[in-house]
């Protein structure tokens, strides 16, 4: 996964990406909810409407899992520590989660999607993809069924949906993002070549801020130099997203919708500014990241028996180290101790730390089936 704490995706990197030989054109569409979480705290509470909204804590190691467009405007955004948060935007209100409640919003919202297509990839609580190729509703335009959509969870939620309309999944999430908030972008396919070519890298889905800050270090800003580099240069560079990078640079990207797509981890990873030498400090690093993974967890109602820390060195020299529990891990502070067991063997450290990671695996998947994901990066 990309730096930046984002939920692993295994579907991201992986998949058919490459062009298949049929002619038939896909029509996807992709739902994301605008700043979810904090959305439905002011719609349920009036007097937090027009107001900068922060879903969370404002402990000193509290993190945001979500801000409202109100608080955006200061540079508030989801993972950001609370105190970073709270000194950006001196009048922040933050008000505690409620993830019973947004379960309950989200299981609207996908009912609604069951009234136009079987074929739902839940994402997050909040977003999905959805294949309307063929479609419940017997209509031939995408952009109609996507525009009902959102009229639809307007009133029946009282809350706004943006939506990207495509030929591929790729395509679909970048365009759900052009005019947000409360926004619908189509990207054709005469169009989706030429879209991706002047979009520059670092709003790519897939491409977190070190992975662009490398591809700028090779000259790789925008989609056009990006379709410049051969697969032999981008798997050199990139390794196993080389493939993924080549075939999305030119607009392809063959992944099916997958309605039955289980996740078999949670996870959330960062690279750091500067290299990491002492305990302290990654522990710190740590903390944001292990707080992130169980708000996951929390949210979708599931639990893990594994917890692996990933550790990447200056010299990106790798390792992982995993510890799986006799019942699953019941909060944060279990999940901490456990990182804690696994980190302090590897100090004092002989190099610095460019990355950590942590991964909740062994998911109790019964109950994780059940419910959509959530992800943090409303």
């Amino acid at each position: 996964m990309p730096a930046g704490g984002k939920p692993e995706d295994d579907d991201r990197r992986g998949g058919a990406l490459a062009p298949s030989t049929g002619d038939r054109v896909r029509k996807i569409i992709h739902i994301d909810m605008d700043a979810f979480y904090a959305s439905v705290e002011q719609r349920d509470n009036p007097k937090l409407r027009g107001k900068p909204v922060a879903v969370g804590y404002p402990e000193a190691r509290g993190v945001v899992a979500a801000a409202s467009y109100e608080a955006r405007k200061f540079g508030v955004h989801s993972a950001m520590a609370s105190v970073t948060a709270k000194r950006k935007c001196p009048g922040l209100i933050f008000v505690p989660h409620r993830f019973d409640v947004y379960r309950a919003v989200s299981r609207q919202i996908h009912a609604i999607f069951a009234e136009y297509t079987p074929l739902i990839e839940p994402l997050s609580l909040d977003e999905a993809y959805l294949d309307v190729t063929e479609n419940l509703k017997g209509l031939e335009l995408a952009t109609v069924i996507a525009e009902q959509i959102r009229v639809r969870i307007k009133a029946e939620t009282e809350l706004t949906a943006s939506a990207g309309v495509s030929y591929n999944k790729f395509l679909a999430k970048m365009a759900s993002d052009q005019r947000k908030p409360d926004g619908l972008f189509v990207i054709t396919p005469k169009h989706g070549p030429a879209f991706v070519e002047a979009l520059p890298v670092k709003k790519f889905h897939g491409v977190g801020p070190a992975t662009a800050e490398k591809m700028k270090r090779l000259g790789i800003e925008t989609g056009a130099d990006l379709k410049a580099q051969d697969l032999t240069f981008l798997q050199q560079h990139f390794g196993k997203a080389g493939p993924y990078f080549y075939w999305i640079a030119r607009g392809i990207d063959e992944r099916e919708v997958r309605p039955d797509r289980i996740r078999k981890s949670i996870g959330a990873e960062d690279t750091f500014r500067e290299d990491i030498h002492d305990l302290e400090t990654a522990r710190a690093g740590l903390k944001p990241l292990i707080d992130k993974v169980w708000h996951y967890c929390e949210a979708i109602g599931t639990r893990g028996k594994t917890v692996t820390l990933k550790v990447k060195w200056a010299d990106f020299a790798q390792i992982t180290r995993s510890k799986t529990a006799v019942s699953p891990v019941a909060s944060a502070s279990e999940m901490a101790e456990i990182v804690e067991l696994l980190l302090s063997p590897i100090f004092p450290a002989e190099k610095g730390i460019r990355l950590l990671g942590v991964t909740l695996s062994s998911l109790d998947k019964q109950e994780h089936r059940s419910e959509p994901q959530l992800a943090l990066a409303l």
